[in-house]
């Protein structure tokens, strides 16, 4: 018998349990659905929230065939037989799971076929189609962005698995807790397949009782789980996010938010990506407010690599906090992307001939270093020159900020020196 998750798949539209901003009354694909004018589109999102059931769900409440093909496991002699298909009926729905591992020779194939409206397309993929999938064929479909479920919406999707009687275990009797309910519902973790398979564990892992009746209370249902089904695909958008939203966590001094999403990588394993994302945060976001912050990151992530996780956690957890609650500086930054800025953009010039090198022969007929002061021999190093190239004298990159002691006292040396290389005062 098939899985409880392949046999609760939607008939139609109006079954889909979740994603209403996109089958919801008067949303685009129900529009779409109700008007018979179905466009090729690429689903996308994290495992087991409804891809491949909004597609059968389409197929279902139109008349047009509907076949599934894997962009991976099937060739092009499979994408054959759906064309020819299509040529004799006029139109096949075709849902391509996988679409971003879609090969040149199969994408040529496939594309006229989609031109002609012959074949409608519903690729489905975890990854990103603005990044994974050719423009090409990204082109000729509309892009729609499919979400977790909720807690709520997964209680349901469970509820119709046990009460329906053609495709759930509607024909037996089974009394489920509702902490079993909800433990299965949030552990998911928006993942309604997940949630359905343990649940189908669940009964038929359970003896019935006397009375023919199955129970399944909250140690049954946490058996069947076993634990949080964490989606985290290492190359995928999701990952990416998290690394984004740790860093912008960090950045905000948000402590409780940056030790969730660290959470979040640990349980992943991610040792890798956290640790490069840390190293980047202590300098692109701390910086000069904080400089002995660099260093402690790097010994911390030194000594997680070291022993490993689950310990890892520990040196982790404090380079996170320190910081979070670290004063911020994007001052050094900010000043180098303006430097590379300027001189991306063809602001640069020729060095000024005193601070050319002058240490060969005939160096100093040719101007070269003629003039240079010696900065070691002045008060402070301090010494009124130019340094930068005619175009760019004066050009400024470095604005300090006032977040500590260290940027404040650098900030106090900055101005002096600009205020003597800004006077009129000779040397």
């Amino acid at each position: 018998m098939k899985p409880l998750a392949y046999r609760m798949r939607p008939r139609t539209i109006n079954e889909v349990i979740g994603q209403q901003h996109l089958v919801g009354e008067d949303k685009i694909i129900y529009r779409m659905v109700k008007a018979k004018q179905l466009s090729s589109m690429i689903l996308y999102g994290p495992p087991g929230i409804g891809k491949t059931s909004i597609a059968s769900a389409i197929a279902g409440s139109t008349t047009y065939a509907f076949r599934t093909l894997n962009a991976v496991t099937n060739n092009k002699k499979d994408l054959e037989i759906v064309a020819a298909e299509a040529k004799m009926s006029g139109k096949v729905i075709l849902l391509l799971d996988e679409v971003h591992r879609l090969d040149k020779g199969k994408q040529d194939f496939l594309l006229p076929f989609l031109e002609n409206g012959m074949i409608t397309l519903i690729g489905a993929t975890t990854s990103n189609p603005y990044h994974s999938i050719n423009p090409a064929i990204r082109s000729r479909c509309q892009i729609f962005e499919l979400h977790p479920l909720s807690i709520d919406e997964i209680k349901t999707a469970l509820v119709h698995g046990l009460t329906d009687k053609e495709r759930g275990f509607g024909n037996k009797t089974i009394h489920m807790t509702d902490e079993a309910l909800t433990h299965l519902a949030t552990a998911s973790n928006g993942d309604v397949r997940s949630a359905l398979n343990a649940l189908e564990l669940a009964v038929l892992s359970t003896e019935e009782d006397e009375n023919r009746t199955i129970h399944i209370d909250l140690h049954t249902a946490e058996e069947c789980i076993q634990k949080k089904s964490f989606t985290h695909d290492k190359n995928g958008d999701a990952h990416y996010d998290v690394l984004s939203a740790l860093q912008k966590s960090i950045r905000g001094s948000d402590v409780n938010a940056a030790l969730h999403y660290l959470g979040r990588l640990i349980v992943a394993e991610d040792l890798q990506s956290i640790t490069r994302r840390l190293l980047v945060i202590a300098y692109e976001d701390v910086g000069l407010a904080n400089p002995q912050a660099g260093p402690r990151t790097l010994a911390a992530i030194e000594t997680s690599e070291r022993v490993g996780f689950p310990e890892a956690r520990i040196p982790l957890a404090n380079a996170v906090i320190e910081l979070c609650l670290s004063p911020k500086s994007n001052s050094a930054y900010k000043a180098i992307d303006a430097a590379l800025a300027d001189i991306r953009s063809g602001k640069s010039g020729e060095v000024p001939a005193h601070l050319k090198d002058a240490h060969y022969k005939g160096a100093r007929e040719l101007g070269r270093g003629i003039d240079y002061l010696y900065p070691h021999d002045y008060e402070n190093g301090w010494v009124k020159q130019q340094y930068l190239p005619d175009p760019l004298k004066h050009r400024t990159y470095y604005e300090p900020k006032h977040t500590g002691k260290f940027e404040l006292a650098l900030a106090s040396i900055y101005e002096k020196i600009r205020k003597q290389q800004s006077s009129n005062k000779k040397l």
